[in-house]
């Protein structure tokens, strides 16, 4: 004898058991992850902390990054487990869009800086 779900139950509508669309403890540890992720690359900038403009700028792309898979994992609620795996293939669409997003502004801002700047002096104009 099987045993079927009723109507009303998660699992007639498709949701399982173990998948919870997250708590109150978890949305307050994303947002003060969140909160830290931000304040420590406007801290950096700020206050120039690290000295080095490359320094900082691949430090703030990391945290960027980390910050991306905090937002996946506490509000997305995307982990290897659910949806029988298709948030794995999110998450490496999500990583190749951010790859491709941050190296093309990168480029694109690098070359107008380079092609765009005045070769003279600013200082000595009137």
């Amino acid at each position: 004898m099987t045993a079927h779900a009723s109507p009303s139950s998660p699992a007639a509508a498709g949701h399982s058991e173990d998948h919870g669309h997250g708590s109150l403890r978890g949305y307050l540890i994303g947002f003060g992850l969140s909160v830290l992720l931000t304040a420590i690359p406007f801290w950096l900038v700020m206050g120039d902390a690290l000295g080095s403009k490359l320094v900082t700028a691949i430090t703030i792309m990391v945290l960027a990054a980390a910050q991306i898979v905090v937002h996946m994992i506490y509000f997305l609620h995307m982990n290897a487990r659910a949806e029988e795996g298709w948030t794995m293939m999110a998450l490496i669409f999500t990583i190749i869009m951010v790859v491709i997003a941050l190296s093309g502004s990168l480029w694109v801002m690098y070359h107008l800086n380079t092609n765009m700047m005045p070769l003279h002096d600013m200082s000595r104009m009137p």
